[in-house]
């Protein structure tokens, strides 16, 4: 018998079907279109703020290379998460690739860092988003926990009432912060120049440093986190996998298509705003857009609008990330890697504890500390971790089960996710040198999740979940192919 049987709990078949039925989402809730503002709203925030603080990391020259090597991470992890969502389409995304590909433990471990990423970031956004509504002056309202609780608790509540009431709420919302940014981008043409874009002095004691570099080639490294700003987030697309159309050719569509939305969305913010108010003037902004439309600080009409869509993007991106979170939270606890009553739906087919117990953490996260910057930098130290587990999960399914079907087949193979492996590792160590508080408080919370796992649900696992099914059959056809 093999490792993975012997770890999982086996049920009758009655009480197993009762076990799924407490636990199902709705089917067939999104379309490829739908998907595709999904994947673009978890990233669009990232557009209008957090890019611009690699700027003081890198200068212009040092964060254009490193979105350069993030975006290439992206893309080459996008494909291979392509392949691996057509293969297995359930909601447990990257948990449930790496779990066929690494065992329990490897897709515990992926699990695991993915909901951290998915519960601190949106944490990190509503502190902006208080701030952002305070700077409006919106109705007077000011930045603090009675305005995280009201956003945390219209934003559950819309999900609680459906996942396609939620998905078409987040894609008009998107669609406003998309149209904005392009708005933005034709604002600030006519006094784009390239001298702005190197402005930034020179530290001439730092190696490899020039005007584009100011701050040497580490600076380079050091700007990773911020690079992939323009594009945390997009990898959560799989996870909508149980409530949509046709998920094995409608996932890779609405991955691709993102991805290319994203890079042109990047390429077009970054170089509008550094070049029409210089990197110097914008790298340590809260609203870098806005501050790229008013050379004499004095606001005016267009300035107004992006800054309110910057506000769209921020609600956008919170939104639709509390989403991902619910989402993977359901799976892990599904297959009993995390306490099963997590995983119970209501009758609209919500995942309400799910929603509500991350969404509780994350408010008061926010109301504590007030620190939106550490807690994305802990969720992008989340993200790498499993950014490279999913990578060398298709690396490991291609080697292991080449005769798998595979409805979509990455561009490239191996060679593709390898790229994506290393990328992710170097932007690992990267987060230790922005942050290494941050680093360090991600690293104590994955310890302690780890030796739960270790010490008690390992050997609780659910027999009858989607993935470990899946896993399970593998496991079987090894044994027949061995016997």
């Amino acid at each position: 018998m093999s490792t993975e049987s012997t770890e999982s709990t086996s049920t009758p078949a009655a009480e197993a079907d009762d076990y799924l039925e407490r636990r199902t989402l709705r089917r067939g809730s999104a379309g490829w279109v739908l998907l595709t503002g999904l994947g673009v709203a978890y990233v669009v925030s990232g557009d209008y703020s957090g890019w611009n603080f690699g700027l003081a990391e890198g200068g212009f020259g040092g964060l254009a290379i490193a979105m350069v090597l993030m975006g290439a991470m992206y893309a080459c992890m996008v494909f291979a998460l392509a392949e691996l969502s057509s293969i297995l389409p359930t909601a447990g995304g990257g948990y449930g690739f790496a779990r066929r590909a690494l065992g329990p433990w490897g897709g515990f471990l992926t699990g695991t860092a993915i909901l951290i990423e998915y519960v601190l970031a949106p944490a990190a956004i509503v502190i902006f988003i208080g701030d952002y509504v305070e700077s409006l002056g919106l109705f007077g309202l000011e930045s603090g926990w009675p305005m995280y609780l009201v956003c945390f608790a219209i934003f559950l509540g819309i999900h609680l009432w459906g996942v396609g009431e939620a998905l078409r709420f987040s894609f008009v919302v998107t669609g406003i912060a998309v149209v904005a940014l392009v708005v933005f981008a034709l604002a600030a043409l006519p006094d784009f120049s390239f001298g702005s874009l190197d402005d930034i002095p020179v530290d001439a004691s730092a190696a490899g440093s020039s005007s584009w570099l100011p701050f040497g080639l580490l600076g380079i490294w050091a700007a990773f986190p911020f690079g992939m700003w323009f594009f945390l987030g997009v990898e959560g697309v799989p996870l909508a996998a149980e409530e949509t159309k046709e998920p094995a050719r409608t996932l890779p569509k609405a991955i691709r298509w993102s991805m290319a939305i994203l890079v042109v969305l990047a390429v077009v913010t970054f170089f509008a705003a550094a070049g029409a108010r210089g990197s110097a003037a914008i790298q340590e902004a809260g609203n870098p857009l806005v501050e790229a439309l008013q050379p004499d600080g004095e606001a005016t009409t267009l300035s107004r609008i992006v800054n309110y869509a910057g506000l769209a993007g921020l609600v956008a991106s919170f939104f639709s990330l509390i989403y991902a979170g619910s989402r993977q939270l359901f799976a892990l606890s599904r297959a009993g890697y995390l306490p099963r009553f997590l995983s119970l739906t209501s009758s609209r087919k919500a995942p309400y504890l799910g929603l509500l117990v991350p969404g509780t953490i994350g408010f008061l996260l926010a109301a504590l500390t007030g620190d939106g910057a550490r807690m994305l930098n802990i969720a992008v130290f989340g993200a790498t971790i499993s950014y490279a587990l999913m990578s060398l999960s298709h690396i490991v399914l291609r080697r292991r089960e080449p005769e798998l079907a595979r409805p979509y087949r990455t561009p490239g193979g191996v060679v593709t996710s390898s790229v994506a492996l290393v990328l992710a590792c170097a932007a690992l160590v990267a987060t230790f040198l922005v942050d290494v508080t941050a680093a360090v408080i991600a690293l104590l919370v994955y310890v302690v999740a780890v030796a739960y796992f270790g010490l008690y649900s390992r050997k609780r696992l659910v027999a009858k979940a989607p993935e470990e099914e899946f896993a399970a059959l593998a496991a079987a056809e090894a044994e027949l192919a061995r016997d």
